[in-house]
């Protein structure tokens, strides 16, 4: 609940293939009796992050309107977009909407800096 609201957290089809690809991954770690790994870490944040936003959709960093890649605005028809940094550089962009009952949380992209760069346009 946040503010009387229930939150809940969704993923984009894309997201979900990046999550469900680091369990797999973690999984087949823990059979192989490895205990920490840069997948496991990520993994862990990513659980974290989705953990918070439930208690605190606004946790992440504002995207400032004139930034949201078109993109979002295309496929997901995200008038706000918000980033939250994870373990190893990696970036979650979300989009919060809602209505008098629930906000919902809707998780766009889980990636790491190199391609959140390259979303975003930014240049080294």
């Amino acid at each position: 609940m946040f503010r009387g609201k229930q939150v809940s957290v969704r993923l984009s089809d894309e997201a979900d293939t990046v999550y469900q690809e680091l369990n797999k991954i973690t999984g087949e770690e823990r059979l192989k009796g490895i205990d920490s790994s840069f997948h496991q870490t990520l993994l862990r944040s990513i659980n974290r992050v989705r953990d918070l936003l439930k208690q605190n959709p606004f946790a992440g960093d504002q995207v400032p309107k004139r930034i949201i890649p078109t993109k979002y605005h295309k496929k997901f028809d995200a008038d706000n977009a918000w980033r939250i940094e994870l373990a190893d550089r990696w970036r979650l962009i979300y989009t919060i909407s809602g209505n008098n009952i629930e906000i919902i949380t809707f998780i766009m992209d889980i990636f790491n800096h190199k391609d959140y760069d390259k979303v975003f346009g930014y240049k080294h």
